[in-house]
């Protein structure tokens, strides 16, 4: 493979896994906003994030087997028109109810770029390099959060929230095209694979049953939720508690995102030197110190707003380095079922984040602990989790 043609196939497939970040931290800024023109309250309007949450954790396992009975690509175009005609539609939404559902749909859209992007990668390249590769789309998906809440604080005070989501559906329609004319076909499809509910499931606790799979999809989703408590949290943690307008809202943002590119470019320098196990272990175990200090200073309201983003700069740095590698050893042990194991770790991932997005909703309100709490809880469980879990690992990938 040429230079050019890997530089490619990394900006498409980065592409691709970003479409979902950049759906998600767009339209932050614009909270405010939505709230006044939906007759709403904030945390209202925060349960589109959940509504997201929820339709890319369900849309994973739909698109999972999709992905393997009928190749990549299929899949990927029908889920991108669905994520468009979704995105058109909150272009026009004028109450919040059918904005959370768009939202829903939107998110069952684009959770077809999402899955297919990391099968793809499964598909393309070896073993030892998915964590590298895994590195390099995260330097790709880290742009997003660093240009979309900025362009979208930009775009919601000149123009109009409902511009934002004109944005995306653009977007989307882009990463179609690139996708179906710049993309190889990667996998061919297997007939073989049923689509009936039972071989589905028996093929997901297939995936399930393996210690690899369980180990590492646990530990990377549980650590991983610490991101989605984060991004939930930030809009009311910025400019309701701390009270920083929208267009100083998007920058922090932005500024927060530098702690993933670095830490995924640090990732794969590592990489070179030590093991993707140990680097998850180092990881989490920084993570965890991280944590203590996090909840130990929350606790005794030592907390303004440069010494919270310093913490949330070190603890997304630390997610950072660990998620390529939980994800590349997740999904090392599959070959022919990779879509379907890609699916299921994406279904736990984002299920979690759902789950932490919503527990975000119902206890912040004015103070940073609840946050806290839940990164502290968050941590300490997927570092618990590795612990336990990785001695019954026996096969060397």
């Amino acid at each position: 493979m040429s230079r050019m043609s890997y530089l490619k196939l990394i900006l498409i497939l980065g592409s691709l896994t970003a479409l979902g970040p950049f759906s998600i931290d767009m339209y932050l800024p614009g909270f405010s906003s939505i709230a006044k023109d939906l007759n709403t309250t904030v945390a209202k309007v925060a349960m589109t994030l959940s509504s997201y949450f929820i339709g890319i954790s369900a849309g994973q396992l739909l698109y999972g087997p999709l992905l393997d009975r009928f190749g990549r690509k299929k899949p990927l175009f029908l889920g991108l028109v669905v994520y468009i005609l979704a995105s058109l539609g909150c272009v026009f939404v004028t109450d919040i109810d059918t904005f959370i559902g768009l939202r829903f749909i939107q998110a069952v859209g684009s959770c077809a770029a999402t899955v297919a992007s990391v099968a793809m990668v499964r598909d393309l390249f070896a073993v030892r390099e998915i964590p590298k590769v895994l590195s390099l789309l995260m330097l790709v998906v880290g742009l997003s959060p660093m240009l979309a809440p900025a362009v979208g604080g930009y775009v919601t005070a000149y123009y109009s929230w409902h511009t934002v989501f004109f944005i995306l559906m653009c977007i989307g329609i882009l990463v179609l095209i690139a996708a179906q004319f710049g993309l190889p076909s990667t996998y061919a499809p297997d007939d073989s694979i049923s689509l009936k509910p039972k071989p589905i499931i028996a093929n997901f606790l297939t995936v399930l049953k393996e210690p690899q799979f369980y180990t590492y999809a646990l530990t990377g989703a549980i650590s991983f939720s610490g991101l989605f408590t984060y991004v939930a949290a930030s809009p009311v943690l910025f400019m309701t508690i701390f009270r920083v307008d929208p267009k100083t809202y998007g920058w922090i943002f932005a500024f927060m995102s530098l702690s993933f590119i670095l830490a995924s470019q640090l990732n794969s320098v590592l990489l070179k030197r030590f093991s993707s196990e140990k680097l998850i272990y180092g990881a989490l175990l920084t993570q965890s110190i991280i944590v203590i200090v996090f909840l130990i200073a929350a606790m005794n309201d030592l907390l303004e707003l440069y010494e919270t983003i310093l913490l949330l700069f070190l603890f997304l740095a630390c997610l950072g380095i660990s998620n390529p590698n939980t994800a590349g050893l997740t999904l090392a042990p599959f070959v022919k079922n990779a879509g379907s194991a890609s699916a299921l770790m994406g279904a736990i991932q984002l299920g979690l984040g759902a789950l932490a997005s919503f527990a975000v909703g119902v206890f912040l309100k004015d103070t940073v602990l609840p946050m806290v709490v839940l990164l502290f809880v968050s941590t300490l469980t997927a570092f618990l989790v590795l612990n336990i879990a990785k001695p019954k690992i026996k096969t060397k990938y």
